[in-house]
């Protein structure tokens, strides 16, 4: 008999036998998916990173292979594996063997580092680890042994595209050409299926209250988000798809790797931003689709050698993860003759997306539709009173593409959910009359930073650890290519003196990643504070705002 991973809210029978019998959920697995595109297109090109190819029926072999081998490791079903691993090739083995097996792969950006892996090892209850020996200008060695030495849960480090020099970590490439899978290891594979009502995937995320939480989704209903949403934008089998930010992040992963797998379309998978590397990608893969946040787009259009490469082929670009503005989207239409898909979706499997015959005002003031026929959205007031058309309100949704809790966090779930099972988003919304959603605000305070989302809570923890702070209050500050950037006041203790540079220095120390240290400090002598005695955000986000507006005119 089937049974939830302990910790995990599961769908109400109700709910799942409509899903089930509407079609919205398939019955698959994610493996099935890529067996699906194995079975029919064995020799299509499906995933091409800058070192290599690898066709469906590679991907399917080296998934087969490395899942005995894992096995024999000792990894076995609902055990949670971390993968942070850059924009490679190898995440498509990986992330399906352990679907083949039964574990549940945790996806984090290759950007974290101790402080963020700990916590999401920890909270996830993580035993084993994908990850690189060097990237870039990363050393991954030391972050390793640091993570080992407080999570001793995890029992298994693979490391990728390097072995260590002791031979103390499994090496990926090694488990895999070495392992021959026989008669009997097919057998227990298939054995092995998990049951498509089960977790299949984990994300991280932050939340209201900027405290790290864990998203489980099962497969039907992250494969119901993933080809829907494939549907709405029109991603085909003749498209070639790429993805740009980190496939650690739900708009990559979600509608970037898994959507092209399910339409069953070439993925280029890009692990440099630059507009460069993005320009020649496109050029050389003919590239007629791309997954991204609105940053990079603008960051293609500004680089001043945009017209020496042949973009002709790139027809639709998909862009969610932060606010898009109509100018950036009037760009996008005339400088390089694509089709912009406004969306808005969310590790929690929100998902909206305008369409392909939608006009240009309605894709520069609202992000789409809900792609999945299977979900329900409504705005709420303050009371939880479900709002007519056009009125503003707290977003809520629910169904056949969105998650039913947070991982062992009965706490949260109990705030983010109403008493019909309705996720409460945190985000302010308008609904029109036929269904298009406008984001009009943010109730959860986090700091959107071309699309990375930052926890202002998080970073304040970190700064009030120093020994000379007194107060910290962190807030977005505007920014014309970002959107937000990170700027924190800090209140010095009576006697001590500080400056950009220690503090900053001190978070290094600290272990906190790049998204954690603050792009502007500004030191005050005493922070301002409500009625209530809480710092007056309200008050810091308008004093930067005022410091911006005299240093442009200056």
């Amino acid at each position: 008999m089937f049974q939830m991973l302990e910790g995990a809210t599961p769908y109400s029978e109700q709910d799942a036998a409509r899903y089930l019998s509407e079609g919205w959920w398939r019955g698959l697995t994610l493996s099935d998916w890529l067996d699906r595109a194995a079975d029919e297109h064995p020799d299509r090109v499906a995933f091409i990173d800058l070192q290599s190819r690898l066709t469906y029926d590679e991907a399917r072999d080296r998934s087969v292979r490395l899942a005995v081998a894992l096995l024999k490791l000792g990894l076995k079903p609902l055990d949670r594996v971390l993968i942070q691993l850059p924009n490679w090739n190898e995440v498509a083995p990986i992330y399906f063997a352990l679907q083949r097996i039964g574990a549940i792969p945790v996806m984090l950006i290759d950007r974290y580092r101790e402080h963020e892996i700990e916590k999401l090892a920890t909270l996830s209850g993580a035993s084993a680890w994908f990850v690189p020996m060097r990237f870039r200008k990363t050393d991954y060695v030391p972050i390793i042994e640091q993570v080992l030495g407080q999570v001793p849960a995890i029992k298994t480090v693979i490391t990728v595209r390097g072995e260590n020099e002791a031979g103390r970590f499994p090496y990926l490439d090694r488990l895999i050409d070495e392992t021959e899978p026989t008669p009997a290891d097919l057998k227990q594979l298939a054995a092995l299926r998990p049951d498509p009502m089960q977790v299949a995937h984990m994300g991280p995320t932050g939340g209201s209250t900027g405290t790290p939480k864990i998203v489980p989704r099962t497969h039907n209903s992250i494969g119901a988000s993933a080809e829907y949403c494939s549907q709405a934008w029109t991603l085909a089998p003749g498209d070639t798809n790429m993805i740009v930010g980190s496939i650690g992040h739900d708009l990559s992963f979600t509608k970037g790797f898994l959507g092209s797998v399910i339409t069953m379309c070439p993925l280029v998978l890009l692990d440099a931003t630059d507009p460069e590397s993005i320009c020649e990608t496109i050029q050389r893969e003919k590239v007629t689709a791309v997954v991204w946040v609105p940053t990079l787009a603008q960051r293609l259009l500004e680089y001043e050698c945009l017209d020496q490469y042949d973009l002709t082929t790139l027809k639709k670009m998909h862009s969610a993860g932060a606010a898009a503005s109509p100018g950036l989207i009037e760009q996008v239409v005339d400088r390089l003759g694509a089709t912009f898909f406004n969306g808005y979706g969310g590790t929690e499997g929100m998902t909206t997306i305008t369409g392909p015959d939608d006009d240009l005002r309605t894709v520069t003031s609202t992000v789409g539709r809900p792609s999945c026929p299977g979900d329900t959205y409504k705005v709420v007031d303050f009371s939880g009173k479900t709002l007519p058309p056009g009125e503003s309100g707290e977003l809520l949704l629910k169904g056949a593409g969105v998650f039913t809790g947070y991982y062992r966090n009965d706490e949260e779930n109990a705030k983010a959910f109403d008493v019909n099972g309705f996720f409460k988003t945190g985000d302010v919304a308008r609904i029109s009359e036929n269904r298009y959603v406008t984001i009009t605000g943010r109730i959860k305070e986090m700091i959107n930073r071309g699309g990375e989302s930052i926890s202002a809570t998080v970073i304040e923890k970190l700064i009030e650890r120093h020994p000379k702070v007194a107060a910290v209050a962190v807030v977005a500050m505007p920014d014309p290519v970002m959107g937000e950037r990170v700027c924190a006041y800090v209140e010095p203790k009576t006697g001590c003196e500080l400056s950009f540079e220690t503090v900053i220095e001190f978070l290094r120390d600290e272990k906190a990643s790049v998204l954690e240290l603050p792009e502007r400090i500004e030191f005050i002598e005493q922070m301002p504070v409500t009625p209530a005695q809480k710092n007056d955000k309200n008050a810091l986000r308008r004093d930067i705002e005022t410091k911006l507006a005299a240093e442009k005119k200056n």
